[in-house]
């Protein structure tokens, strides 16, 4: 198992920008693919992004050209930074981990996940 702890979510205007960070510990970090997700109040849990463990990265479409993965494996951390903030990214994010270095989009793939950090953006 891996514990996750995110950090960096807040209140931002529309336009602006947030880097989330996502502190790791308990297991190689460098071999595993990691991912992010978000629920908006009433909506089921999307996803976001992910990187494995090579560095490849996905995003969902609504991200696409706006939100950036990135991983520190010094750091044992992985970071969302987001730009070109809209009222629709508002919802809490999720930091996941899978035991394995490839990469899904599929919640049910990651067996480890963080405590959620707040996200809201006002118009």
């Amino acid at each position: 198992q891996v514990q996750l702890v995110e950090s960096g979510g807040g209140l931002v205007q529309a336009g602006g920008s947030l880097r989330l960070s996502c502190a790791t510990s308990g297991r190689t970090f460098s071999n595993i693919a990691m991912g992010w997700f978000r629920q908006a109040p009433g909506k089921e849990r999307e996803f976001v992004s992910s990187i494995n463990w090579s560095g490849g990265s996905d995003y969902a479409e609504s991200v696409k050209g706006r939100f950036t993965i990135s991983r520190d494996n010094a750091k044992n951390t992985v970071y969302l930074q987001m730009n070109s903030l809209k009222p629709e990214d508002t919802a809490v994010y999720y930091c996941a981990g899978r035991m394995v270095g490839w990469a899904s989009r599929g919640a049910a793939d990651y067996a480890s996940w963080g405590q959620g950090t707040q996200v809201t953006v006002s118009s």
